[in-house]
């Protein structure tokens, strides 16, 4: 498949930037098989009507670009567009891209102003890029204007729980005060305009989003708590026709 890349200038927007060890950690196996894999499963498990091919696919905030062959494979977008605000990443996203032999454009854009025709995609990928953004509710007026009626946002994102924890704290750089939990960022994307059925909702509870990274279950054979607040969200919305 050949590969094109392209790259605009960016509109500085409030934003966080990931810390050297976030930068590090996106590069990973954790990452891409524990965290990035799993969650593309689980929002493909959570489409309806699934299709064959998508003409117009988006990866806001596509960071290292581990996202776009796999967003290739299960998608067959006629075209394929990564979005980040940071060049360094799109570096890395680009050389990705072309050693899995991925066509994609890739744009250097604020996640809140998006040089995007309106109405024009037809699916939005957003993996743990939400809790990064400052201008979260403009974002996802972005999203909303940028896609077709009927256009699917596929969210993937880690609740407050987890960002506040003490590991993440340590390790991470976040805008803490714009953290939610699940069902606030639920009312969140209804009150954008989003139709989220709570058939398209899932709240996985993967070993590295605990505060003992799994090791009471997977040791000890100690069952998570069913009254826990949630540390994942994943879902699919709708932009209605």
């Amino acid at each position: 498949m050949p590969l094109s890349a392209q790259t605009f200038p960016a509109v500085p927007t409030p934003h966080v930037e990931e810390t050297r060890f976030g930068k590090w950690f996106l590069k990973t196996e954790t990452w891409r098989v524990h965290v990035l894999e799993r969650a593309i499963a689980d929002l493909v498990r959570l489409i309806p009507d699934r299709r064959d091919s998508y003409a117009l696919v988006v990866d806001v905030g596509c960071g290292s670009g581990y996202s776009l062959p796999k967003l290739a494979q299960r998608f067959a977008p006629g075209e394929l567009v990564g979005v980040d605000i940071d060049p360094q990443m799109l570096a890395t996203a680009r050389a990705e891209a072309a050693r899995a032999g991925v066509a994609v454009r890739l744009v250097e854009s604020s996640s809140s102003r998006m040089p995007l025709a309106s109405g024009s995609v037809d699916l939005l990928f957003c993996h743990q890029t939400f809790h990064h953004l400052v201008e979260q509710e403009a974002a996802l007026a972005e999203f909303l204007r940028v896609l077709k009626p009927g256009g699917l946002l596929l969210f993937a994102e880690s609740t407050r729980r987890y960002i506040h924890s003490w590991m993440i704290r340590a390790l991470f750089r976040h805008p803490m005060e714009v953290q939610r939990t699940a069902p606030e960022y639920l009312q969140m994307l209804r009150q954008a305009g989003f139709v989220v059925p709570e058939s398209q909702v899932s709240y996985p509870y993967l070993w590295w989003s605990r505060g003992d990274l799994g090791v009471l279950e997977r040791w000890f054979g100690v069952p998570p708590k069913a009254d826990r607040e949630e540390t994942l969200l994943n879902l699919v919305a709708v932009k209605p026709s």
